[in-house]
């Protein structure tokens, strides 16, 4: 049985670095394990308890709690904005908490990592997202972080999965993650 993972990007630029890093994610999936960029989190309206009635919620976030749902483990990749976590990110992480207590993180192990443009890569706006992501029923899986400084210098003429640095310190975080939720599975 192979273990599904689900990407969730917190930029919604085509072209970028935390897009290149899910990207890169899904080619260094260990054995046994599928990463899933999703698409479409753009479409998705701001969380409005007004919105979230059965029967009548909205398609783009009733189709992102479906895979969520179907999802053994979540990855998740966050650029800071402003010094947190882009709004993008937070609605996704909102409309998968609900229903109360039965949203689709419910104990599913969850990292979360990216790259920024800052000297410290994002910690601030990755460490917003474990909150946020933890409250939400995610088991965050506190020791697996991977925070890239200088993503515009750095990542300018090269793609992360050709990065070797960033690829070996990338496939480390997917295998633990991975193993996380093969135990999890196997429970």
């Amino acid at each position: 049985m192979s273990v599904r993972i689900l990407a969730l990007v917190g930029s919604l630029r085509a072209g970028s670095h935390n897009r290149q890093l899910a990207e890169a994610a899904v080619g260094l999936a260990p054995e046994g394990a599928e990463v899933q960029v999703y698409e479409g989190l753009a479409d998705i309206p701001f969380y409005n308890e007004d919105l979230d009635v059965e029967g009548r919620v909205p398609a783009a976030a009733a189709r992102l709690r479906e895979t969520a749902g179907s999802s053994d483990a979540f990855l998740l990749f966050s650029p800071e904005y402003n010094g947190t976590i882009p709004a993008v990110l937070k609605n996704a992480i909102d409309w998968l908490s609900r229903p109360f207590g039965a949203g689709a993180f419910g104990g599913k192990p969850v990292a979360v990592i990216g790259t920024a443009f800052g000297q410290y890569g994002g910690v601030w706006a990755q460490d917003e997202t474990r909150k946020a992501v933890g409250i939400a029923g995610g088991k965050v899986l506190e020791d697996v972080k991977l925070s890239i400084p200088g993503s515009v210098t750095r990542f300018a003429e090269t793609h992360p999965a050709d990065d070797a640095e960033v690829a070996g310190q990338l496939s480390e975080v997917i295998a633990r993650l991975h193993g996380h939720a093969a135990e999890a599975v196997a429970a």
